[in-house]
C-alpha cells in the first residue's frame, strides 16, 4: 500500500477565512501603532507627499519649457510658499479685526444672556442662580470630557509645527527623485508587466491629483459664494466665515452645520434682528445644495466620494492619532486610499465599502465603466504580447544575420567559382576543364 500523501487541490489548500481575518486585524493594529508612535515623522511626510502631487504639474510644465529640474522644483516650492503666505496674511487680518470687536461682541452677548435668564426665570420658574449653576456644571463636564482630546491635539500639533521646516525639503526630494521611486516600484512589483504597472500608476496619480486640485477648487468656489451671501446680508467678517465654512465642507453634514452656526450666532449678537440668523442659515444651506448637487460632482466627481460613516470614523481616528494634523489629513488620505483600492482589482470590494451607496442606474454605469477598463487592460496586455513577440522575431532575425556574417569567406568562394564554370559549360556545350592535377596530366 502506497503511503505517500498526495497534495490537496488548490481550493482545499486555501487559507481559512478566520486566519485571513486574524492577519488583517494584526496588520491593522500594527499599522495604527506605527502611525501613532512615529507621528512626528509621518505627519510631515504625509503633507509633503500631498503637496508634491499638487506641485508636480507645475514642475513638469516648467521642465517642458526648458527649465532645469532643480530650478523648476525650487520655483514650484517658492510659488507654494507665496500662496500660503498670502492666505495666512488674509486670515490674520480677519482675526485681528475680529479681536478688535470682541469687547463690543462680549458686551452684547452678556445683554442677550441676561435677557435669556430673565425669560427662563419668568416662564420656566427657574431661578437665575440655578440656571447659572446648571450652565457651569454642563460646561465643566464638557471641558473634562474634551481635555484628553485637546491635550493630544496640542501635543501633536506642536510636534508637527516643530517639524514643519522639513516639509519643503521633503517636497524637493520627492519631486527630484520621482523617476527613481517609479523604478523602485517596478523592481518591487515583479508579477505585473511594466506597461500594465505604468498604466496602473498613471491612473492612480491622475485620480489623486485631480481629486486634490478639484477639492481645493471646490473649497475656493464655496468660500466665495458664502462670502458673497454674507456680505449681502451685512454680516461682520463675512469673508472669514465664508471661507471657514468652505473648509468645513470637508466634514460631511457636520461641517456645514458648524459653518452655519458660527456666523448665525455672530449675527444674533451683532445685528438688531434675529432674521439675519435665519438669512445666514438660508444662504449656507443654498450654497451647500449647490455644492452637493452641482459643484462637487462636476469638479471632483463621484469616483472618490467617501460615505459619511467612513468620513466620520476617519476624522475621529485622525484626531486621536495625529490631533489637528490628523483632522486635516483624514479625508484626503481616506479618499486616496479609496482610489488605490478601486484601482487594484483584488482590493476593489474594500474601496466599494468606503464609497457612497449608489442607485441601480449609477451602479450599472459604474459596472460598464469597470468593464470598459478591464477590456482596455486586456487590449493593452495583447498589445504588449504582440510587441514582445515582434521583438523576439526581430532578435531571431538579427541572430541569423550575425551567424550568416560569421561564415568564413574562403568557404563561399569555391561555390561561386563552380557556379561561374557551370554557366560557361551551359553556354558553350563543352564540359569545363577539370581543375584537378590528374586531369591536367592526361591533357
Amino acid at each position: 500500500m502506497n503511503s505517500t500523501l498526495r497534495p490537496l487541490p488548490n481550493k482545499d489548500r486555501e487559507t481559512p477565512a478566520y486566519l485571513k481575518l486574524a492577519s488583517i486585524l494584526v496588520a491593522l493594529i500594527a499599522t495604527v501603532y506605527i502611525l501613532f508612535t512615529l507621528r512626528e515623522t509621518i505627519i510631515p511626510l504625509a503633507f509633503s507627499i500631498l503637496l508634491a502631487i499638487l506641485l508636480h504639474p507645475v514642475c513638469a510644465w516648467l521642465e517642458r519649457h526648458r527649465v532645469p529640474r532643480i530650478g523648476a522644483i525650487l520655483l514650484s516650492i517658492l510659488a507654494l510658499f507665496v500662496v500660503i503666505t498670502i492666505l495666512v496674511y488674509v486670515v490674520s487680518i480677519q482675526i485681528g479685526s475680529f479681536a478688535e470687536e470682541l469687547p463690543r461682541i462680549t458686551e452684547k452677548a452678556e445683554t442677550i444672556l441676561d435677557q435669556a435668564l430673565t425669560m427662563g426665570e419668568r416662564y420656566l420658574n427657574v431661578s437665575r442662580s440655578q440656571q447659572v449653576s446648571e450652565a457651569k456644571r454642563y460646561l465643566i463636564n464638557a471641558l473634562s470630557e474634551g481635555r484628553a482630546v485637546l491635550l493630544n491635539t496640542l501635543v501633536t500639533t506642536t510636534g508637527a509645527i516643530s517639524t514643519f521646516i522639513l516639509i519643503p525639503l521633503y517636497i524637493f526630494f520627492f519631486l527630484l527623485y520621482r523617476d527613481f521611486f517609479r523604478r523602485f516600484v517596478h523592481k518591487a512589483v515583479t508579477n505585473v508587466s511594466n506597461d500594465e504597472l505604468n498604466l496602473l500608476l498613471k491612473k492612480i496619480y491622475e485620480v489623486i491629483q485631480s481629486y486634490l486640485s478639484g477639492l481645493f477648487l471646490v473649497i475656493l468656489i464655496v468660500g466665495v459664494l458664502n462670502s458673497i451671501g454674507l456680505l449681502i446680508l451685512g454680516i461682520p467678517h463675512a469673508i472669514f466665515f465664508g471661507f471657514l465654512a468652505g473648509f468645513l465642507i470637508l466634514i460631511p453634514y457636520i461641517g456645514i452645520l458648524i459653518g452655519s452656526i458660527l456666523p448665525a450666532l455672530l449675527s444674533i449678537v451683532t445685528m438688531d434682528s434675529p432674521w439675519y440668523a435665519v438669512g445666514v442659515i438660508g444662504v449656507m444651506s443654498f450654497v451647500q445644495f449647490l455644492e452637493g448637487n452641482f459643484i462637487t460632482p462636476n469638479i471632483v466627481g463621484s469616483k472618490v466620494s467617501v460615505n459619511p460613516l467612513a468620513a466620520i470614523v476617519a476624522l475621529f481616528l485622525g484626531g486621536q492619532l495625529w490631533g489637528l494634523s490628523g483632522l486635516i489629513l483624514a479625508l484626503p488620505v481616506t479618499a486616496i486610499l479609496k482610489v488605490v483600492l478601486d484601482t487594484i482589482p483584488s482590493l476593489e470590494p474594500y474601496g466599494f465599502l468606503l464609497g457612497e451607496p449608489v442607485h441601480e442606474v449609477a451602479e450599472e454605469k459604474a459596472e460598464r465603466r469597470r468593464e470598459g477598463e478591464r477590456v482596455e487592460r486586456r487590449r493593452e496586455e495583447k498589445r504588449v504580447e504582440r510587441r514582445e513577440e515582434g521583438e523576439k522575431v526581430e532578435r531571431r532575425k538579427e541572430e541569423t544575420d550575425v551567424k550568416a556574417e560569421a561564415v568564413p569567406e574562403f568557404k563561399k568562394k569555391p561555390y561561386r567559382r563552380y557556379r561561374n564554370k557551370s554557366k560557361k559549360k551551359n553556354e558553350s556545350g563543352n564540359p569545363p576543364a577539370s581543375s584537378s592535377p590528374a586531369a591536367n596530366v592526361e591533357n
